[in-house]
């Protein structure tokens, strides 16, 4: 019997084993099915060109973006969770922790650093979604609050970038008391007279919005970005209705007047110092 890969019928006559694999990631996908070449979409600040659309990126790209030529101290990179209530559900927390740094080769869900952004000092603080979901637990809280702490000790403006699903249930009230925390700290450093940016991402839900995320000066969002507490599937669930048309998109969520701005990435850079700026009644850069 002929292998199917053989078959002239079925116009497939080349072996499997003299065919040549094509590189993994070379091309990418977006939802609206739209295929963009991978060193294109890089190049393009990880945006489709064809129809604008965002895909989620992490603390590194950001950075990359934001610090003038990706220079800039890393703050605490080797700070790492805990398990204080042994906790259990399908499998250990203590595992979970193990795989989701083995997968994504970071310590947690958040890295700090400040550099120069436009030739200014800028401290910021950017989420990953890719470990365990972005989640809140006490090394976010306490990483954001020590990134703080050096914004007011070096009269530095601060920009938190959110990506997250919300509080990591595995931490429970500990991560529901970095609501407080946070929170608490960005109240000092508006007292101590220095800008923070608040930039939502997709997606930017649950305690995350609840807190820090909803907190800044200004509040920006990228295009088509989640920034919800509830995600529609629950709000849906739970009220029995059926949703608006984008309902919870950040541009939904700017018409409604949670947020002051949709920015695109490409303009991330410039923007955000522009603002700084103002806040700052400083001149403006070019």
């Amino acid at each position: 019997m002929s292998s199917w890969f053989k078959r002239k019928d079925k116009g497939i006559q080349t072996p499997t084993e003299d065919k040549k694999d094509v590189p993994k990631g070379l091309w990418y996908k977006t939802p609206s099915g739209k295929i963009i070449d991978t060193e294109e979409l890089k190049e393009n600040y990880y945006v489709s060109p064809e129809d604008g659309y965002h895909v989620r990126i992490g603390s590194a790209e950001y950075f990359e973006i934001l610090f003038d030529d990706n220079k800039f101290n890393e703050f605490d990179k080797d700070m790492v969770s805990k398990d204080p209530l042994k906790f259990t559900d399908t499998k250990k927390y203590t595992d979970r922790l193990k795989q989701a740094t083995l997968k994504t080769k970071l310590n947690d869900a958040i890295r700090t650093a400040v550099g120069k952004s436009c030739g200014k000092d800028l401290v910021i603080a950017a989420m990953d979604f890719a470990f365990i979901g972005g989640s809140m637990g006490s090394v976010v809280g306490e990483k954001i609050c020590r990134a703080i702490d050096y914004s007011m000790k070096n009269k530095i403006p601060f920009l938190l970038i959110s990506k997250s699903g919300g509080a990591r249930m595995m931490e429970a009230s500990y991560s529901l008391m970095q609501l407080v925390k946070t929170s608490v700290k960005l109240a000092q450093l508006a007292e101590a007279g220095l800008p923070y940016i608040s930039l939502c991402t997709d997606p930017t839900t649950g305690g995350t919005t609840a807190s820090y995320a909803m907190l800044g000066d200004v509040n920006f969002a990228e295009p088509n970005a989640l920034v919800a507490f509830a995600g529609p599937r629950v709000v849906k669930d739970t009220t029995g209705k059926d949703l608006p048309p984008g309902f919870q998109k950040s541009e939904f969520v700017l018409e409604h007047g949670f947020l002051d701005k949709i920015i695109e990435r490409k303009n991330l850079k410039k923007q955000i110092n522009l603002y700084i700026d103002l806040i700052q009644n400083l001149p403006v850069r070019n």
